[in-house]
């Protein structure tokens, strides 16, 4: 599939992400990638960025091959996908109900 815009992508990228676990998987992926991200910045460290990848496609691929039994949209879409990763983590934390319909 091709997709003219994000716009276009994310109700997909939605869709691809309807097992309540691979979304709980993302959030978690995601919540340590900022909070480890940060934790670098701040103090200077930046011997742990190279974790940063791991955290965040490791929780993700473990949500889309074991619980969601799909390819992430991650090999087709990367850039749409990362996008995707942050506006549901944004969404979730606005409106839970992305995360426990």
């Amino acid at each position: 599939m091709e997709f003219k815009s994000f716009k276009d992508f994310y109700p997909y990228y939605l869709g691809e992400h309807s097992n309540k676990t691979c979304r709980c998987l993302h959030f978690l992926g995601t919540t340590l990638l900022i909070a480890l991200l940060g934790y670098s910045l701040i103090n200077q460290n930046y011997n742990y960025l190279w974790f940063l990848p791991v955290i965040g496609y490791g929780f993700a691929w473990v949500g889309h091959f074991v619980f969601e039994k799909n390819r992430p949209a991650t090999f087709k879409h990367p850039l749409y996908s990362l996008m995707g990763d942050f506006k549901m983590f944004w969404d979730i934390l606005r409106n839970r109900k992305i995360m426990f319909n």
